[in-house]
């Protein structure tokens, strides 16, 4: 898998378990869900992913996005 793919997953992983703890534990779990939108939308404009940083430094193999 990819560093670009693996962005993605951790990511749309991350909406998705905060959007169900929004529902089954607090509302305030919305907030980290506006971070991870707001994060993947930065990073389509600047390149900028802290993510892909760490992926990098543990040997994922790079993809088209974060070379």
């Amino acid at each position: 898998m990819t560093l670009d793919r693996m962005v993605l997953a951790f990511a749309g992983s991350f909406i998705l378990i905060s959007l169900l703890l929004s529902l089954l534990h607090s509302h305030y779990w919305l907030w980290f869900t506006a971070f991870v939108g707001a994060n993947l939308l930065q990073s389509s404009f600047t390149g900028f992913c802290p993510l892909a940083i760490i992926l990098k430094f543990f040997g994922v193999k790079e993809g088209a996005a974060f070379k």
